[in-house]
């Protein structure tokens, strides 16, 4: 199949051989290179660059089509994983000292596969606790990290229940003298730290309730409640920890615990900083919070997975946006720093620099997937670049020494709110380059044009049932003088870019590939006291004026074909040195009924791929993208990175989600996807 809306034929020559040789010749504070051992795969996203790209060869586009299953890996199939094993596929493992290492199961259970034979090795579970049990993310722990302490391999995982263990990687057994251990029964006498002690040992809301602490509940409901769904990362001898919240759009109550940022020892597991993300009086950007909303509000956790520049020792923090989703006007501001990049000193927890990528964040357009560290030749001129996709569908370029933009970011008015006690940010932060990577609002340009008939019935329906909207469109509340009944943004907070999707890179020629979707939501503010009945178990107590509740929308088809032009879902190669799109190729393959329909018939019209997000992950020959062909049978893609495309397509049991790894063991390169419940491995035969 050949790329479909392609800006370039290939690389630009005489950029990626500037950047070839400037990479052959990094210096100290560089990281081209890959920090790994040749072959292995010690993190979730690659390595603390989280690049996605691995300089294996083995596997290329003379035999890619070759590739075969080499093993299945279920987690239900496991007796000591408690049943209900990873029913999402959002997790990866990690391949280091010939082990793969991952998780499993609702108690986020750690695992240990074989790599050849997938079978395996050992597995070690948490006990249960009512803060496990509460937890929102359970199932959807990303995996594990992995150091090296005095010579041996340790495996670090935060659990839904917001524990920090490590574990030898070797056996699985709980690390010695590492933590002061948790009383309750089951637990481990070492190897476990309970990090909700350190989170809230100097939060007034805590402070105030004067009670003793219960390691069982962690923080009382009434004040909020905080878990986990990635992995620390682990730089300079140093674990640093996100966390995540109860979901904005479940909320309706505006007490909550800010997600601050938590470091520990990686030998001892003793406590070394904590970051406030929610900025107390006389800390940089409390001014921000324009009432007294800092001291009883949070969230602005940091749920993504987090990157490191070892050398520079700094760690790059993205975070989601402040309680709650769709409204914020109980704490007016810009509220920093909520839906940020944040840097941070590994060693002291100091702010080195940070960047608001919205303002008021009231779309729940958190940053949803880690920040890429890579180095990129601008104008003849070197750059330690930082990259962040957001679900807006923008790449935001900083250098991540100085936080300094790569290129101009201007400030742009945006659509303001008619919800009572809201208040929005004038503007937001657009990126002049690189272009957005995904359509942004929507508009008569964005309908399908085909024939001029389907032009016109799909401007008629767009029109009637008002589904144009301005980008950055704010919600609408029931009962509004307007009477509308719905509110449509776009993109949604599923998508452009999102967690099912991190993107992957070629370093070497300093090139970023991006999947995304491009979808609209419908949302209805209505009063926290009709939502509220309907949530169990809630935290906080106050009863919010506005909460997000379901719009009713209009059908965005005609005949049930989309009314908007694809790609629905697509990967879009961007050339990081010049800042411009290379080639845009459809996610997959649009399905029976949409290449079919009879509305198309006779009309030569692109594939359009399918709604949602690949799974991907680089090689120094190819790159590699999950998705379906038009028979809805599940494929993993080789596609050939200076053009975008399809050199093989190799059939999968299951669809791949999330994210893709590779390694070599024993000589041999396997590929592995995450697929719903586990893991398949590829490799050639």
């Amino acid at each position: 199949m050949t790329a479909s809306r392609r800006t370039s034929q290939a690389y630009p020559l005489a950029c990626t051989l500037a950047f070839a040789l400037a990479a052959a010749a990094v210096g100290p504070g560089g990281i081209a290179a890959q920090a790994n051992p040749r072959g292995e795969w010690r993190g979730i996203n690659g390595d603390a660059t989280s690049q996605r790209y691995s300089p294996l060869d083995q596997i290329n586009a003379s035999n890619a089509a070759n590739l075969k299953v080499a093993w299945e890996w279920k987690g239900a199939s496991v007796p000591a994983i408690d049943s209900g094993a990873a029913t999402l596929a959002r997790n990866l493992p990690i391949y280091a000292r010939g082990k793969l290492i991952t998780t499993a199961g609702p108690k986020r259970a750690v695992v240990a596969i074989d790599p050849a034979t997938g079978k395996t090795l050992w597995t070690w579970q948490e006990p249960a606790t009512f803060r496990w049990e509460y937890s929102m993310r359970a199932s959807h722990g990303k995996g594990v990290a992995y150091a090296e302490v005095d010579g041996k391999g340790v495996v670090y995982i935060v659990t839904p229940a917001f524990f920090l263990h490590a574990l030898d990687a070797e056996t699985g057994k709980p690390l010695p003298n590492f933590g002061s251990g948790v009383p309750l029964t089951g637990f481990p006498s070492t190897g476990s730290v309970d990090m909700i002690k350190d989170l809230i040992a100097d939060w007034d809301p805590w402070l105030n309730l004067k009670r003793p602490y219960d390691p069982n509940i962690g923080i009382p409901l009434d004040i909020g409640y905080i878990t986990n769904s990635s992995p620390p990362i682990v730089v300079n001898g140093v674990i640093i920890v996100g966390n995540s919240a109860e979901q904005g759009y479940n909320q309706t109550r505006v007490e909550n615990v800010p997600g601050d940022i938590l470091a520990y020892d990686a030998k001892t597991g003793k406590f070394k900083w904590k970051f406030h993300v929610l900025p107390r009086p006389g800390e940089f950007g409390h001014e921000t919070w324009e009432n007294d909303a800092w001291k009883w509000t949070g969230d602005i956790s940091s749920w993504a997975p987090l990157s490191a520049d070892p050398q520079r020792g700094l760690v790059y923090i993205p975070t989601n946006g402040a309680t709650m989703d769709f409204y914020g006007g109980f704490r007016p501001g810009d509220n920093l720093f909520s839906t940020s990049l944040i840097a941070l000193d590994v060693q002291t927890g100091k702010r080195k620099w940070h960047y608001q990528l919205v303002k008021h964040d009231i779309w729940n357009y958190d940053t949803p997937v880690a920040p890429i560290l890579m180095d990129v030749n601008v104008g003849g001129r070197r750059i330690p670049g930082i990259f962040q996709a957001t679900k807006q569908a923008f790449v935001y370029s900083f250098n991540r020494e100085t936080g300094a933009p790569i290129w101009p970011i201007v400030d742009t008015p945006v659509p303001q709110s008619k919800v009572p006690g809201e208040k929005l940010a004038a503007t937001q932060p657009f990126p002049t380059k690189p272009a957005p990577f995904d359509l942004q609002g929507r508009n008569e340009s964005h309908l399908i044009d085909y024939t001029p008939e389907l032009k016109a019935r799909a401007l008629e329906h767009a029109t009637k049932n008002e589904l144009f909207s301005p980008f950055f469109n704010p919600p609408i509340h029931k009962g509004n003088p307007e009477g509308k009944t719905k509110f449509m943004y776009c993109p949604a907070d599923v998508g452009g870019v999102n967690i099912t999707g991190p993107p992957a890179t070629d370093p070497v020629a300093g090139v970023i590939f991006i999947t995304s979707t491009s979808g609209c939501a419908n949302r209805l503010l209505i009063t926290g006291a009709e939502r509220d009945p309907t949530i169990q178990r809630p935290t906080g107590k106050t009863i919010v004026d506005w909460t997000p509740g379901r719009g009713t929308a209009a059908p965005q088809t005609i005949d049930g074909l989309s009314i908007w032009k694809g790609p629905y879902g697509r990967i879009v190669a961007i050339d990081l040195n010049s800042g411009e799109h290379l080639w845009t190729v459809p996610n997959g393959e649009a399905p029976p009924e949409t290449r079919n329909h009879p509305l198309l018939r006779g009309l030569n019209v692109p594939d359009q791929g399918r709604a949602g997000h690949a799974a991907m992950m680089a090689t120094s020959t190819l790159l590699f993208a999950t998705g379906r062909t038009s028979d809805n049978k599940p494929h993993l893609f080789a596609i050939d990175k200076k053009t975008g495309r399809r050199v093989a397509q190799v059939p999968t049991p299951s669809q791949g989600e999330y994210g893709l790894m590779t390694y070599m063991h024993q000589g041999k390169q396997y590929v592995v996807l995450s697929v719903d419940g586990g893991f398949t491995a590829l490799a050639l035969p």
